[in-house]
């Protein structure tokens, strides 16, 4: 191996100094640049000394004059170039090892999350196989940075994995949405394709995009149409009538102490009243969406809010079935509901 872990290194294409923070394989390395970790083969790089070296000096440079204060000129203030926002990615970065027959093979993909906007984001991220949560993590990325999530054994990719994120603003704008969620899914197939590609086309990784723009928020918009208008009615066209829907969440949490500050003083009724009330706008939303399920945080406690939302579900057509079952981050406290469209 021509380079190893914490070595400078020298960008040839842009010239630029960075350092080698972690060997993928034989041929290809992570590299730091100011903050930004991207892969690189090895041959795009070089020690920094073949870079001091071309700087030969042909004539010896003579001593400065001295300069005093009152001489200092002002210092003049560089902009950077902007950067144009691409949206947010999840990238795949596959790692080869020789097999027993001396074949490059994938032994596992190193997962990142890439932010190409200019804005920063607190998320919450799940790796799910058939619809289970096996890993989960809670973090923040700042704008036009890269995030290490985990990395996933390539076997693993016969169990489906899903990919869930949950994005809100790190400085909050009123004019944009409290939450957004985005997802993606690949077939084993899609993966291996996309692997030959790259390594056809002598690229190492292959990404997608989760969200161009973060969303705006929804508005109520008021529409002058007849009677209906003027009695008050918020009146839409159906083709747009999904644009106008608050975003849908695919888990739900009823626990009193994250839907209101003020519980303490409510009776059991009054409690009881308001977390059906949440779970009845969101399982509206989950169908307005056509989410696929949705799983409801209700605790374990006596088991009444439990029973009622399990009584309103047997009588809801657009249910598939629902389970009540263990599950490593709920316990026997939440319900996944599966839908039928």
């Amino acid at each position: 191996m021509k380079f190893e872990v914490g070595d400078k290194v020298v960008v040839r294409l842009t010239n630029e100094d960075g350092e080698v923070v972690e060997i993928i394989n034989e041929k290809m390395v992570m590299v730091d640049v100011r903050g930004v970790k991207f892969p690189a083969y090895t041959d795009q790089l070089d020690f920094p000394y073949f870079k001091q070296f071309s700087k030969q000096k042909l004539v010896k440079e003579k001593p400065k004059p001295k300069t005093f204060i009152d001489q200092v000129p002002k210092e003049k203030i560089v902009q950077k170039p902007r950067r144009d926002p691409n949206g947010v990615w999840i990238t795949f970065i596959p790692k080869f090892e020789a097999d027993e027959f001396g074949d490059e093979v994938v032994s596992n993909l190193k997962i990142h999350l890439h932010n190409q906007n200019d804005a920063g984001y607190s998320f919450t991220y799940q790796l799910k196989y058939f619809g289970d949560t096996d890993f989960e993590l809670r973090n923040e990325i700042l704008a036009f940075q890269d995030f290490y999530l985990h990395d996933i054994p390539f076997a693993d990719l016969n169990d489906s994995p899903s990919y869930h994120f949950e994005f809100s603003l790190l400085t909050p704008d009123k004019k944009k949405a409290p939450f957004f969620e985005a997802s993606l899914k690949l077939k084993p197939k899609q993966v291996f394709m996309k692997i030959q590609e790259i390594q056809q086309k002598g690229e190492p990784t292959f990404s997608y995009q989760l969200f161009k723009d973060y969303p705006a928020k929804v508005e109520e918009e008021k529409m002058e149409l007849g009677k209906l208008a003027a009695a008050g009615y918020k009146i839409y066209e159906a083709s747009q009538a999904r644009q106008h829907l608050p975003p849908a969440r695919t888990v739900v949490d009823l626990h009193m102490e994250k839907l209101t500050d003020s519980w303490k003083g409510m009776s059991n009724f009054e409690i009881l009243q308001m977390q059906m009330q949440e779970f009845e706008k969101y399982f509206d939303l989950a169908l307005a969406h056509y989410q696929p399920m949705l799983t409801i945080i209700h605790g374990v406690g006596s088991g009444r809010l439990r029973d009622e939302i399990h009584d309103m579900l047997r009588h809801r057509s657009q249910v598939k079935y629902f389970v009540n079952q263990y599950h490593p981050s709920y316990g026997y406290g939440a319900t996944e509901i599966h839908f039928q469209y």
